[in-house]
């Protein structure tokens, strides 16, 4: 097949790692070519991550070549023809040119194949089908080019088809949709999607999570979020996440509103955005259950969908620092931000003072000086107190009248105060 366009040679296709793992194939006879992302994402100037490259060369052949000039090579998954060349911290992910000869939903038998257009057939969305070599020439079988142009998320083939084949594409149709794509939406990939959504149960929880958490950091997650539940697809895998205005309002401030300084777009405070604000602890914790959540994740969103601290644009400063002191001021910002979407999402538009104080409300969480409770346990026992629960209730005591003190007490003045707790002044 001809090249049907072209871009400019890439800064990273120029890195030195990247040359000579091309070399290294080409050189050895074997075609080789950038493929995916990498390509998509260099068509539309966006960053680009991960380099991916398929070859026609088996994944034995590429191991041997690879360790020969010195480049040390992981099997990362050996079945579907993938190695990855890693050159000081630069990874490559190889893999041979495929085709899917049985599939189950979850995952393929393959057969290695030296056919670039069945190898681009066996894939998901055409703008992930097309490939370009080290002269930046495009290879695009299925006008991927003009679908990417547009903001089309098109199947390659029938879209129910493609599903079938492997679950995860109707996540991931959505997961690009929010990425790249625009409306009006492909009608018959819509209907395969809700018609195939009640499988989604077949599927592992982590990769359902990692789908849903990259549809949430999306340039455009609200509208996508929206979609599935129109479609009666989000029901299957997030049926708590109906607050779709205020994540379409958080998502918006942190991304393009205001643009705050050292604040990530994070998809745990746009899965919090999403939920309903009444929604009770239980269900939260059934929710992190059935996404398979990290501890830290599980802790965290447990916090910002919590009752405390409640934040609004009347908190004062010295509430404010309590709060950054008693819940953390990450906690404090994430809560802050869904009040201030909720105020949005209700009222449409905000005064401009209120807006004004929202703002001055995370800047100043976020610059906050860390500050320490002088005591610990150790000072009580030295007034003779047994350790046991009453040196937890004594610091207790004297931490609230220090925070009431706007956390100006010095360790003697705590001290003090504990010996008239303790009737010892």
């Amino acid at each position: 097949m001809d090249p049907t366009g072209k871009i400019p040679p890439q800064a990273w296709m120029k890195k030195p790692e990247t040359q000579k793992v091309m070399a290294v194939l080409l050189n050895a006879g074997a075609e080789a070519r950038f493929i995916g992302g990498c390509v998509r994402d260099s068509i539309l100037k966006r960053d680009v991550h991960d380099i991916d490259i398929a070859t026609t060369a088996p994944p034995e052949r590429v191991i041997q070549i690879m360790e020969a000039s010195n480049i040390r090579v992981i099997p990362t998954g050996l079945s579907h023809g993938t190695v990855t060349a890693v050159i000081g911290t630069e990874h490559f992910e190889i893999t041979t040119l495929r085709i899917d000869v049985e599939t189950d939903g979850r995952r393929a038998k393959v057969e290695f194949t030296t056919d670039w257009t069945r190898d681009a057939a066996r894939r998901d969305f055409t703008i992930n089908a097309m490939s370009c070599d080290l002269d930046g020439n495009i290879y695009d079988p299925y006008d991927g080019l003009k679908d990417l142009s547009v903001g089309y998320i098109r199947f390659i083939g029938i879209a129910r088809e493609r599903i079938e084949e492997d679950l995860l594409r109707l996540l991931r149709f959505f997961r690009f949709l929010a990425t790249y794509g625009k409306y009006p939406v492909s009608a018959d990939a819509l209907y395969a999607c809700a018609e195939l959504a009640p499988r989604l149960g077949e599927l592992s929880a982590e990769r359902v999570r990692t789908e849903l958490f990259r549809t949430l950091i999306a340039p455009n997650p609200a509208t996508t979020i929206s979609k599935m539940i129109g479609e009666q697809v989000l029901q299957y895998v997030l049926p708590e996440a109906t607050n779709v205005g205020r994540l379409r309002v958080v998502a918006w401030l942190v991304s393009t509103g205001v643009k705050f300084d050292n604040l990530e777009i994070d998809p745990i405070r746009h899965l919090a955005a999403a939920l309903d604000p009444d929604i009770s602890p239980q269900d939260v914790s059934t929710m992190a259950d059935r996404l398979k959540l990290s501890n830290k994740d599980r802790k965290r969103i447990l916090a910002i969908t919590a009752k405390n601290p409640q934040i609004s644009s009347k908190i004062g400063l010295q509430s404010l620092r309590k709060a950054c002191f008693v819940f953390g001021a990450d906690t404090v910002i994430d809560v802050a931000l869904l009040s201030w979407g909720s105020d949005i999402a209700e009222h449409a538009r905000l005064p401009q003072e209120q807006t004004a104080t929202w703002i001055n409300i995370i800047k100043t969480a976020q610059n906050l000086p860390k500050v320490k409770f002088p005591l610990t346990g150790r000072d009580v026992m030295d007034l003779g107190i047994t350790a046991g629960p009453e040196i937890g209730e004594y610091l207790r005591q004297v931490q609230n009248w220090w925070v009431k003190k706007d956390f100006n007490p010095t360790h003697e003045d705590c001290v003090k105060m504990l010996k008239k707790l303790t009737n010892q002044d």
